[in-house]
Order: structure tokens, then C-alpha cells, then sequence
């Protein structure tokens, strides 16, 4: 029954849309490793798992899915962790809980693990040495400096008590979670670092799940499971970072309280352009969240009013990813949300005002059949323009589905090329959350994907880097050092591509900390415009592609502008 309701909505939607329609430069560069082309440019996304020497197994602790909690992690973030200028990766995974997992205990616990980059194609797990195997069970991942030292830390959201890892800057970290005051003892999940005030210090958004109950067990029973309207939301926090390695819970005083809320993925991104960072959060199977920063004072809940709340047909989904960039070119924040429907592709009106796209850009139709979880904007074949990879899987059972790929085709509309850019679009894995980024400093957007009880994918991107391209590495100065909040323009042969510096984004992960532009066929980028939280404008000329770009805010005023 739920199925054709969803048809007939889906047709009436069709007829609905058919009746509408009667060379001076601040910074540093690092030469990247080039690598081979592909034999056969159109096949992209090859699985390179096992000879990058990646082992991880994710687990929730038992061999069947048996309660919500287990459906829900994990999460992985590429990150540069001993700053060697190559991505390392982090990823979290479940674990055995008495009274909630049913089979057997394993002999080894299961654990997160970090892995890093010997910079030759491979990984080496480093775990141990690195003091970071929370044996939690781990969700999502969120990666930051906090302290501004230069070394990006790990923020780990478990069903229980989450960790916060400083990193020491010798290969090691430390569990500060108690010093810092940010375990909570919530189900987290989706987790964000932001700077809301522009104070310099990133600040710490958690978005919590349900309260679950593991002796309620009232269920239809071919779902196997209650669902998430069977337990009591979990009010998120929002912790403000002090600066002497604390923070203060800051929830209520600054107006994202919403104890109803069952956080899945968040983000946070300045949609309006009024020089402060937002904050979305996906909710599951009720409606989403849009707070609205108010001055770095307060924020104000406007899901509804923005039209981001429920999708295309007024349904509030089982949302699950998030992410902003502007993928139609028009220099405003466009927002993904994935979902087990038709997803959402809410095209910025400029007005405070989105409209769901998704159907008449070409992506309802090919998502209604799959289940969607973790997603991104990237430019796989470096044209300039913004594509989407979506990760699939099951709800409640370990069914597997196809991964998809949208390629960007121009006019607001997106084909699914899936099948046509690698055979690991053929494979039915149950996926959940996932990573972006250029691991091997080849110019093109490799992926992690985390599938549930399984092992996780690398996919190396075999053919993006024909076209051209330009990473950067932002670091602040009287910003964050992150650069977390900036406004990147890049204009490259006609183009004008504009991102912003993000935090976590997807379901539950965080992509390359570094900003990737594909340009096309043109060599250089004529002019790259910097907007930075603090409000310093910074502009170079003449930049080079096929480069790694390390760009420091500037102390003065006017910045670098010539």
C-alpha cells in the first residue's frame, strides 16, 4: 500500500510539472604525485580496497540487524592528520552491547581505526600507535582544530558517550572528552565543527537521535524492528568553545533546543550569504531543521517558512545526508538531502526562499527506488561543474543496493551515469556513511564508503584528472585556522565557481579538508576571491592548475587584494 501511494504521488507530481511546463600569488604550491591515465577514461570509480592495504570490517556487534541503533553508523572522514600533505582516513564503527546486541560476543571487540597515508597508493593502520581505537560504538566523525595548533583533532559521536582526541602533533592523541566537557551520554550522531560567533574557534554542534528503549518491541513485523517514531526524540547541543580547551553546553540560550528532534546528518554553511554560518540538520521520519544564525547572537528555526523542511510532495522523509554547494551556477548555496524517497535538491531562490528540484532535475525518479544515506556535491570529471554520488542500502535489513552517480549535464539537470563509470556500480552493498576526497594528489575526488557490517570501499578515481584542476588548503589566521565559514570564487575559462570551507557534511563523515575546483580544460584561473570569516578579502591572479594550493589569510586589513 505505502508503494502505490507513493507512485500515484510521483505521477501526480509528473502531470503536475508537465502542466508548468505547457600571476601573483599568496601561498605555497606542493607538486602532487601524478599517476597513470586509465585505460578507458569513461570507467572512473575502480575498487583499489585491497591493494591499498585497507582491512576495515565494520560490525554494529551482531550478525543480524535487530534494533535501530545497529542500522544507524558508521561514518569515515579523510583527513591530514600528521600533516605530511596527503589524506589519512578515520572510521568508526559498532560495537557489542550487552541487552541490545542478541548473537554471540566476539572474541575481538570491534573498533574505530585510523589509517594513514604512506603517500605510495597504500595505508598502513595506525590505530595502536595513535591511541585513537575507541571501542565505543561509534557513529559519526567530525574532524577540527579546535585550538588552532595546526593539528586537526577527532570528534567521534557514539550511542553513548562520545570522544573528543586532541591531537598531540607527534603521531599521537589524547582522549581530553572529560577536560573538555563534551561526552554528553545521548545517541549522537551527525556531528559538526562551525565558528557561529567569528570568534576564531570552532565550535562544536551535536546532533543527538532517540532515546531507545531495547525492551520495546511493538513492530509490524516485516520491518523487523520498532522505527524511530516508536521511541522520544533527543534534544541536540550546541557547545561553544572557550578557548582554554572547554566548552559550554549553549543549546538552550542560543535557540536550537528542540528536545522532538531524531538527528541523522547535519551540516553547516552560510546559505545566505549574510556572513554567518547555518545550521541544517536531516531528521528521521519527521520534519528537518533549518536554524538560521542570527548575528553569531542566537538562531532561529525556519525550516518550514524556507521550504526545507519536507520534500517535493509535502512528505517528511527518513532523511538521512546533507550537504550545501551551488550547483547551478548561480553563486547561491543549493542544498542535498538524501532520504528512502526521492531525495530533496533544494535550489536557492536568493530570497531566503528553496524549491525542491529534484524531480525535474532528473534525480526522483532514479533515487524513489533505492534507499539514499550518505551523498556529496563533488566534480568527478573536473568539468566545472558540481556532481552528486550517492551512497545506497536498507533500512532495516541487510539488503544491499547499487551506489549511484548524477552527473551534472547543464540547465539545472543531472542523468545517472552509474553503470557507465566503473562496475562497482553493479555491486548491492548496504551502505551508510562515506568520504570525498583526493587521497592520492591526482587532482580527482576519490571516495570511502562505510557498509554496514561489511567491508568498507575505497574507489579510486581513475579519470577525473584529464581535465584540469586546483586544490586548496586554507589556513587561518585571525579565522579559524581551518578556514571553516570562507567563501571561495574561482574564475577559470568563462566559469565562476564559488564554495565555502565546510565542516562534516553527508551522513555521518567528512570530505578533503581542502577546497577542489575542476577546471575543465583551462590552465590557469584568472582570479580566485577569498571572503574569510573574519572579513579580510583576499584575491590572487593568474593562479596555475593542476596544483595544491596553500593560501594563509593575511593580518592586514586589506589582505593580499591587487
Amino acid at each position: 500500500m505505502a508503494v502505490m501511494i507513493r507512485v500515484i504521488a510521483l505521477v501526480a507530481l509528473s502531470l503536475s510539472c508537465m502542466q508548468c511546463r505547457s600571476k601573483k600569488q599568496s601561498g605555497s604550491a606542493s607538486s602532487p604525485t601524478q599517476t597513470a591515465a586509465p585505460s578507458n577514461g569513461k570507467l572512473y570509480y575502480q575498487d583499489v580496497t585491497r591493494q591499498a592495504g585497507i582491512h576495515f570490517m565494520h560490525s554494529f556487534g551482531d550478525n543480524e540487524l535487530s534494533n535501530l541503533v545497529e542500522s544507524v553508523g558508521g561514518g569515515a572522514v579523510f583527513l591530514d592528520y600528521d600533516q605530511d600533505g596527503y589524506l589519512d582516513l578515520y572510521v568508526t564503527s559498532g560495537t557489542y552491547i550487552e541487552g541490545i546486541s542478541k548473537g554471540p560476543k566476539p572474541a575481538e571487540p570491534p573498533r574505530n581505526r585510523l589509517y594513514r597515508n604512506l603517500r605510495d597508493g597504500t595505508f598502513e593502520d595506525v590505530t595502536d600507535r595513535a591511541g585513537v581505537g575507541d571501542r565505543g560504538f561509534g557513529m559519526g566523525v567530525t574532524v577540527g582544530d579546535y585550538d588552532n595548533d595546526g593539528y586537526p583533532d577527532i570528534y567521534v559521536s557514539n550511542y553513548g558517550p562520545n570522544v573528543l582526541y586532541h591531537n598531540n602533533g607527534d603521531g599521537t592523541f589524547s582522549d581530553v572528552t572529560a577536560r573538555a566537557g563534551v561526552g554528553g551520554k545521548e545517541c549522537s550522531v551527525g556531528v559538526v565543527w562551525l565558528d557561529y560567533d567569528k570568534d576564531g574557534l570552532l565550535d562544536l554542534f551535536v546532533g543527538n537521535y532517540i532515546q531507545f528503549d531495547p525492551n520495546y518491541s511493538y513492530y509490524y513485523a516485516p520491518d523487523g524492528f520498532p522505527g524511530p517514531m516508536a521511541y522520544a526524540g533527543e534534544a541536540d547541543i550546541l557547545y561553544h568553545n572557550r578557548g582554554d580547551g572547554t566548552f559550554e553546553d549553549v543549546t538552550k540560550s542560543m535557540g536550537v533546543f528542540n528536545p522532538a528532534g531524531r538527528a541523522m546528518g547535519v551540516s553547516a554553511a552560510d546559505y545566505d550569504g549574510d556572513g554567518y554560518v547555518d545550521i541544517y540538520v536531516a531528521n528521521d521520519h519527521m520534519v528537518n531543521y533549518l536554524y538560521h544564525n542570527e548575528g553569531g547572537r542566537q538562531f532561529r528555526e525556519i525550516g518550514v517558512p524556507a521550504g526545507v523542511a519536507f520534500n517535493q510532495v509535502g512528505e517528511a522523509t527518513t532523511s538521512m545526508a546533507v550537504d550545501f554547494a551551488d550547483y547551478n551556477g548561480d553563486g547561491l548555496t543549493d542544498l542535498f538531502v538524501s532520504d528512502d524517497s526521492y531525495c530533496s535538491l533544494y535550489q536557492n531562490q536568493g530570497n531566503g526562499l528553496f524549491k525542491d528540484m529534484s524531480y525535474p532535475a532528473g534525480i526522483a525518479v532514479a533515487s524513489g527506488q533505492h534507499v539514499g544515506w550518505a551523498a556529496a556535491f563533488i566534480d568527478y570529471d573536473n568539468d566545472s561543474d558540481l556532481d552528486i554520488f550517492k551512497v545506497n542500502g536498507e533500512i532495516q535489513h541487510l539488503y544491499g543496493q547499487e551506489d549511484q552517480l548524477f552527473e551534472n549535464i547543464g540547465k539545472g539537470k543531472f542523468r545517472d551515469v552509474s553503470v557507465q563509470r566503473g562496475a562497482y556500480f553493479l555491486k548491492e552493498l548496504v551502505g551508510r556513511g562515506a568520504c570525498f576526497g583526493d587521497y592520492d594528489n591526482d587532482g580527482d575526488v576519490d571516495v570511502f564508503i562505510v557498509n554496514l557490517n561489511d567491508k568498507g570501499v575505497l574507489l579510486r578515481n581513475e579519470g577525473g584528472n584529464q581535465n584540469n584542476w586546483l586544490l586548496m588548503q586554507l589556513v587561518g589566521r585571525t579565522s579559524n585556522r581551518d578556514g571553516v565559514g570562507a567563501v571561495v570564487k574561482v574564475s577559470a575559462g568563462g566559469k565562476v565557481q564559488v564554495a565555502q570551507k565546510k565542516s562534516a557534511s553527508g551522513y555521518l563523515s567528512q570530505n578533503d579538508p581542502r577546497l577542489h575546483f575542476g577546471l575543465g580544460k583551462s590552465k590557469i584561473a584568472e582570479r580566485i576571491e577569498i571572503l574569510w570569516p573574519s572579513g579580510k578579502i583576499q584575491v590572487l591572479e593568474n593562479i596555475p592548475g593542476g596544483q595544491i594550493l596553500t593560501v594563509t589569510e593575511p593580518l592586514d586589513a586589506a589582505g593580499d587584494a591587487r
